[in-house]
């Protein structure tokens, strides 16, 4: 394993959109040389104002080429751009040998230049926000407290659920409130989502016609399947012994969404790339995030394992279940989004500052033990959430 370039204590934190929170000023509590980059100075400098962080960090005009310029071997840079800005940044910090993290999922992009930056001792931390994040840090704590349990060599058939959403605290007429980019919402709900339903492989091309209800705490939701849920089945670190009966990665919403949403939906079947783009504008001005607005996040991972059984020969065996459930509103001073987002990647970037994660690729939950610390932290700092059952 190549040497980690050693950490300098500059963090450049590019983009100060509705995700940037505390985080922020976690980072500016722990080391002098913070650097917030957005679309102006003034921009920068306005938001560092909103944050209470005046002073604390350096405003900066965002370019590519003006960023690239002022990074120095060793310094992090912390991505709070659209997904599609990531490989770019990354590209620069290869060559000017900086570390790299951000919240998002990991692109063919980002992973074609993980080698390179490897190779030059740089962590890549990834999918070290909230969802993906927070989920994977608790999927990988029950899969670890499933697997004492029952044994890992043990057969078996499970149920592993992961729903997340951010919605409005003070349900709306739309049953939505914008937490991110509204063309970014909108495309999320035009790529199929693939994954496991009683035992077999399932694609939803349109994943919001899969939505069925979902209580949490005895209140109702909508839950649909997003992105590729297979995948993850290995990266949780669930037993090859074990056989999935349901294995669903989704969003939630409140209820009544799917109604509320009908118009949009038929604008998303013509699949008009210029024609949503526009919807996205008109979404932006219909229902926009105001200051007096709260959300709320609300995210459940569970699990439930028998022994002594699969899917096409169930019997009486051994069975254990245990959840998490983080239910946060936000207030006043950070929405719950900013909150949980930037909490858990400037946790990273504090690992990356320490020398605390390899070079190469990173994601917030590697094993059931980096979580069970990871989570550990978050809970120290206040960060609420609930563990049931899992004895």
């Amino acid at each position: 394993m190549t040497e980690v370039v050693l950490a300098s204590g500059t963090v450049h934190w590019v983009g100060a959109g509705l995700s940037t929170g505390s985080g922020l000023a976690d980072l500016c509590a722990r080391t002098d040389g913070v650097r917030l980059w957005h679309r102006t100075t003034d921009r920068a400098a306005e938001a560092l104002d909103r944050l209470g962080l005046t002073g604390r960090a350096e405003p900066r005009a965002y370019t590519l080429d003006a960023l690239t310029a002022e990074l120095a071997p060793g310094d992090v840079v912390v991505s709070m751009l659209p997904a599609p800005d990531h490989a770019p940044l990354l590209a620069a910090c290869v060559a000017r040998r900086a570390h790299f993290a951000c919240s998002s999922y990991v692109s063919d992009a980002v992973l074609e230049q993980v080698p390179a930056a490897g190779k030059t001792g740089l962590v890549v931390l990834t999918e070290a926000g909230l969802d993906p994040g927070i989920d994977h840090l608790f999927a990988h704590a029950l899969v670890a407290r499933a697997r004492e349990v029952i044994g890992a060599d043990t057969a078996a058939s499970y149920r592993l659920t992961s729903y997340c959403g951010g919605v409005p605290a003070v349900p709306n007429d739309f049953r939505y409130r914008f937490s991110w980019a509204p063309l970014g919402v909108l495309n999320a709900l035009r790529s199929p989502a693939r994954y496991l339903e009683d035992g077999a492989e399932t694609v939803a091309a349109r994943p919001w016609e899969a939505t069925r209800r979902h209580g949490v705490d005895g209140e109702h939701f909508e839950v649909y399947p997003n992105r590729d849920s297979v995948p993850f089945v290995e990266q949780y670190g669930l037993p090859p012994a074990w056989k999935p009966v349901d294995f669903v990665r989704g969003t939630l919403r409140l209820d009544g969404w799917l109604q509320a949403w009908e118009p949009v939906f038929e604008e998303l079947k013509a699949g008009d790339d210029t024609r949503i783009a526009g919807l996205a504008r008109e979404l932006a001005d219909t229902y926009p995030t105001t200051d007096t607005d709260r959300d709320r996040v609300v995210l459940e991972v569970s699990l439930e394992v028998e022994s002594g059984t699969t899917y096409a020969a169930p019997g009486n065996g051994t069975s254990w279940s245990g959840s998490y459930l983080l239910d946060l509103v936000g207030d006043e001073e950070e929405s719950a989004m900013a909150r949980c987002v930037s909490r858990t990647l400037a946790l990273g970037v504090r690992q990356i500052l320490a020398g605390a994660l390899p070079s190469g690729l990173n994601r917030a939950a590697e094993t059931a033990a980096r979580s069970a610390r990871w989570l550990g932290e978050l809970a120290d700092e206040g960060l609420e959430f609930t563990l049931r059952g899992g004895g």
